[in-house]
């Protein structure tokens, strides 16, 4: 659906249209609301107001409440129809005014959180993976990926798998891996 142009001269106010100063509309408005001198005037429309008697002032103050908020409202909508036209670069800045007034202030907490990279290097030094290695004197380690193999401390520290957790009584000794009898 395109948004249709309109003239120049369609866009007569310089500023949205709550931001006018003289404006009769809302001026009659509030005068007639004030006229009718009543208190606690229930939203129109919600169960209060439907509760109330058809000659009830404050039925007659809602209604003439809602149609000035709906009429502003409706004014406010074509002024920003025609900003988007007109002046798309103001429109966005007025449309993100809010949003960039809040992002403001919660910009310094956000700049000390970690971003997303940084987290994930976080996680990656966490869950960098050791070489298993069995120690002396602690039973055997089941090797991860081979299913019924255990990781034995063998002699002179070497890690041996075996098929089998039964942890040696006493470390195989290779005749060739002593030095002889020690002289006393």
């Amino acid at each position: 659906m395109t948004t249709p142009r309109h003239s120049p001269s369609h866009c007569v106010e310089p500023a949205p249209p709550e931001a006018t100063r003289h404006d009769p509309v809302a001026l009659w408005a509030s005068a007639q609301v004030t006229a009718l001198n009543v208190a606690d005037v229930p939203e129109y429309g919600s169960p209060a107001w439907s509760a109330l008697r058809a000659t009830d002032l404050r039925r007659a103050a809602a209604i003439v409440t809602a149609a000035e908020h709906w009429r502003r409202h409706a004014a406010r909508e074509a002024w920003l129809d025609c900003l988007l036209v007109d002046d798309p670069e103001r429109w966005f800045a007025y449309v993100t005014a809010d949003a960039n007034a809040y992002a403001s202030t919660i910009a310094p907490a956000l700049a000390r959180r970690p971003t997303h990279d940084e987290l994930a290097a976080r996680r990656a030094r966490r869950t960098q993976t050791r070489p298993i290695a069995a120690s002396a004197g602690w039973p055997p380690i089941a090797v991860p990926g081979r299913a019924g193999w255990w990781r034995h401390y063998g002699p002179r520290g070497k890690q041996i798998d075996l098929p089998h957790n039964h942890p040696q009584e006493r470390p195989h000794c290779d005749p060739r891996d002593q030095h002889g009898p020690i002289a006393a």
